[in-house]
């Protein structure tokens, strides 16, 4: 459970709602894995559509989702370039759609989200007229989860219409492999927090940032769970062994990794040796003891 995973955690998703779409932006690697994902929730004979995570400032991308509109929201799972660098043209390819995101700085003619509001709560006026999600507007309910941890201003969606829902996770949980904690800004006590929370929306599909759709998001938290839980037992280990940097940390217990990403890595040990009471050796220094 400790060693390093490539594929999916759980399932795939054979079939996703009619009112799901897909755009899957061209930025592959090794931290995007296909790409990001850009979803469009539109129920059928909506007036409007929802998008979620506008991707990379790449025009083609950016022009393929305008040719879906109308759209009466972008909304944003978290700040990290990669779902978000495209949101200031796409503001402007939309003619002026609110851009939301729980980090003002990456909310555009809207207030930030706040988690305690529907999704397209707090509209300012300049969105088009008649838009209302969860009403007729998209014909969709979409509730916001928060669950910071890979970042701190991280949330996932909960979408539902007629019984059936969709999560959308964002980076909190990939359609393969397991994510980073975005050391300093995620922390891993958050992230397990948010783990335990999605671990309760079994059978429901989760509709990840990067990767494929899998079948079941409760199954898959539960496995990112354990996990988690055994790195921090190969850190711990790591520790007793007489590891002294974060760096050797990494080479110990990520030895199964291609070293290529042993920089990510690192970013997830710093959290780990936070969570632990560790000093995280941010200064390239020997970690303190207890």
């Amino acid at each position: 459970m400790g060693g390093h995973v490539t594929g999916a955690v759980t399932a795939l998703a054979s079939e996703l709602p009619e009112w799901v779409t897909l755009l899957r932006a061209p930025n592959p690697g090794v931290m995007t894995l296909d790409g990001t994902n850009t979803w469009l929730l539109r129920a059928p004979g909506a007036a409007y559509g929802v998008l979620v995570d506008p991707g990379p400032a790449d025009e083609g991308h950016l022009a393929a989702i305008a040719a879906l509109g109308p759209i009466g929201l972008v909304l944003i799972t978290h700040g990290h370039p990669d779902h978000t660098e495209g949101s200031p043209r796409l503001h402007e390819l939309l003619d002026g759609v609110p851009v939301r995101a729980v980090d003002p700085a990456y909310s555009i003619a809207a207030p930030p989200l706040t988690g305690d509001e529907p999704a397209g709560g707090g509209l300012t006026g300049d969105e088009p007229a008649g838009v209302e999600l969860g009403g007729d507007g998209c014909g969709l309910s979409i509730r916001l989860v928060p669950t910071p941890g890979h970042t701190a201003d991280s949330i996932c969606l909960l979408v539902e219409r007629e019984g059936r829902q969709v999560v959308l996770t964002g980076d909190t949980i990939l359609g393969r492999g397991t994510t980073v904690v975005a050391h300093p800004d995620g922390h891993l006590g958050d992230y397990l927090a948010s783990l335990e929370l999605l671990s309760t929306y079994r059978g429901i599909p989760a509709l990840p940032g990067h990767g494929p759709a899998l079948a079941d998001c409760g199954a898959a938290a539960e496995f990112y769970l354990a996990h988690r839980r055994a790195r921090l037992d190969q850190v711990r280990a790591a520790l007793d062994e007489g590891a002294q940097t974060a760096a050797e940390v990494v080479a110990k217990v990520y030895a199964d990794v291609d070293r290529s990403l042993w920089w990510a890595a690192e970013w997830s040990v710093r959290a780990q040796l936070e969570y632990l009471g560790r000093d995280t050796g941010a200064d390239g220094v020997g970690l303190d003891t207890p």
